[in-house]
């Protein structure tokens, strides 16, 4: 089969582009849409998705979720937590280490302890992992960060 010059959607074929035709009904949603362009427009820039994907796998640990759980309602020195999580010092010091940096608890010094409590973003985000769960559609994870 003798490669074409163009690939599916009209833009120049690249090395290793699959040699297929794109259906009529899609060519004219996209013409309409503005091609392509409009399509990468759409996607944010690279530091944004580089962002969100953390946060992303900050919620994705089920010990991270449970942490946010243990602390919803009431902050907490890291020896009441451990003593549902049941982890290492170190393991346990990791997970909240990647919810503090993405924004989603605090931690504040009080003495010889510190006390971990949930952020605003935090309690948001849990919420839309359960919005998530249930199916609802309540766009609590549409507001702007």
């Amino acid at each position: 089969m003798k490669r074409k010059a163009t690939s599916c959607c009209g833009t120049p074929a690249r090395e290793g582009d699959p040699i297929t035709e794109i259906p009529e009904q899609i060519q004219r949603d996209l013409d309409a849409r503005g091609g392509l362009d409009a399509i990468l427009k759409q996607i944010p820039l690279q530091p944004s998705l580089e962002r969100r994907s953390r946060i992303y796998h900050a919620l994705s640990d089920p010990l991270r979720l449970s942490i946010l759980y243990i602390i919803r309602d009431q902050p907490l020195c890291v020896c009441v937590i451990n003593r549902f999580m049941r982890l290492s010092g170190s393991k346990l010091s990791y997970h909240l280490n990647i919810l503090k940096e993405n924004g989603l608890i605090e931690g504040e010094n009080q003495g010889n302890w510190i006390v971990y409590s949930i952020t605003d973003r935090g309690r948001n985000l849990l919420r839309c992992t359960e919005n998530a769960e249930n199916g609802a559609d309540t766009g609590c994870c549409n507001r702007p960060e």
